[in-house]
């Protein structure tokens, strides 16, 4: 859920951090996203939702703000460089017009587990997790998003769970919850769409 930053966000506010070419990749397909209701708001205003991209050479990432997923069409002020990240210390420092999404970790976790993910996902969409909860790769019910034990435990996923061939994460403990990744924008996104067609 977007706007609930549960981490230590360590932040540092500026002007718009995204490349033009970053901007186009990620915002053709987080545009995508919300035009399917699987990035956006509930009617109580909490948004849900979050895409990722990582900067080639690091761990470093750009990834939508805080607060952003009821906001039709992002801007490049709505996105946040992510510069580094303590996963024990549940810390993340950040720079850029906005705070990082509270989702930070969890991409993060993902990007640490599997050098070749160059680009993560997060949806919600309750047809497709009930679905595929616990017959894909899936997260401790009791981890809830955006905290140290679900980024440990996704961890956890990459060395007893096949996610490196299915590239999707089912988020127990995140109603809805649904992370897909890829080694580029394209494939984070096409290997969600491929699960939807099956639906």
């Amino acid at each position: 859920m977007e706007g609930v930053v549960k981490f230590n966000c360590h932040w540092s506010q500026s002007g718009p951090v995204i490349s033009d070419e970053q901007y186009e990749i990620i915002n053709y397909w987080r545009e995508v996203l919300y035009n399917m209701d699987l990035i956006g708001a509930y009617e109580n205003g909490v948004g849900f939702g979050n895409i990722s991209m990582r900067i080639k050479g690091g761990n470093q990432f750009i990834i939508t703000g805080s607060a952003t997923g009821e906001i039709p069409e992002l801007e490049p002020g709505h996105y946040v460089k992510v510069l580094s990240f303590n996963i024990d210390d549940n810390a993340v420092q950040c720079i850029g017009p906005l705070k990082a999404s509270s989702e930070s970790l969890t991409h993060a976790a993902i990007y640490l587990a599997d050098p070749g993910a160059q680009a993560v996902v997060h949806v919600h969409c309750i047809d497709l997790w009930n679905e595929l909860i616990y017959k894909v790769p899936t997260t401790n019910p009791s981890m809830e998003y955006g905290t140290i034990g679900l980024a440990k435990d996704i961890f956890r996923l990459f060395s007893e769970s096949d996610v490196i061939e299915k590239r999707i994460i089912i988020m127990a403990g995140d109603r809805a919850g649904i992370l897909t990744y890829g080694h580029d924008m394209d494939e984070a996104a096409n290997v969600l769409m491929s699960y939807l067609r099956k639906k």
